[in-house]
């Protein structure tokens, strides 16, 4: 039976709040790419946004139901989002169409980038240290308790979510991203045909969601160790 510690809730909470965040900033980037490369349709829907209530609004249940019922019933942190966009124009720019897929995964990554900034920065100044061991949760361990014991918590998670996240969506399976910016490599009449096979999956798109989730766990690890070791280069982590 899981504890609800007043910890617990805290740091659910904290989780919760970087997965929506991220989440937004995702799908933001999916339909600002869109835009800028001519299809207003996410524009049109409010998609172009860090504000999460249009990304909400369109997903409430992979982006509020789903994860807080995975965070009380002491499960990771799972969910989805998405954000509309125009077949015909895919169809006429794939290319374009392929960097709009590419902008959700990298919006991950950037934020990577930033809770690494946020880290280096916390151990310059010396409110942050390096911990004796590692976790999701717990990247960097603040120097005196407080405040702070938060700040850290909400980097980790910030780093380790949004790895996971770009990591996960690029993989080239239907219905992720990594299946559409394979686009990028091709001609526009191959992507057109790999963009038709991928819509003709239909329902059946899931089965590329499921091995993608199978195939993940084995994937991960290194990514998250190179990760660890770009994060402290000299620590020595396992």
């Amino acid at each position: 039976m899981n504890s609800f510690g007043p910890d617990v809730l805290v740091i659910g909470l904290l989780r919760y709040i970087v997965f929506l965040f991220s989440t937004t900033c995702h799908e933001a980037a999916h339909a600002l790419a869109a835009k800028l490369g001519g299809d207003n349709t996410a524009f049109h829907g409010g998609q172009v946004s860090l504000n999460p209530v249009p990304h909400v609004r369109r997903e409430p249940f992979g982006m509020v139901v789903v994860p807080l019922l995975a965070l009380v019933t002491g499960g990771a942190m799972i969910g989805w989002a998405s954000a509309p966009y125009d077949p015909l124009w895919q169809e006429r720019h794939p290319r374009r169409a392929a960097l709009m897929s590419l902008a959700g995964p990298g919006a991950n990554f950037a934020l990577v980038l930033l809770a690494a900034l946020l880290i280096h920065l916390g151990l310059i100044a010396g409110v942050f240290r390096a911990p004796e061991s590692l976790s999701s949760i717990h990247l960097v361990a603040a120097t005196q308790p407080g405040v702070m014991d938060g700040v850290a918590t909400f980097v980790s998670v910030l780093f380790s979510l949004n790895l996971l996240l770009g990591a996960f969506n690029l993989l080239p399976f239907p219905p992720l991203d990594g299946f559409s910016v394979l686009g990028i490599f091709m001609s526009d009449s191959a992507a057109r045909r790999w963009y038709h096979f991928g819509h003709s999956l239909g329902a059946f798109s899931f089965v590329g969601l499921l091995i993608a989730w199978k195939l993940f766990g084995s994937v991960y690890g290194p990514i998250f160790l190179t990760g660890i070791r770009l994060l402290y280069p000299n620590a020595g982590y396992q």
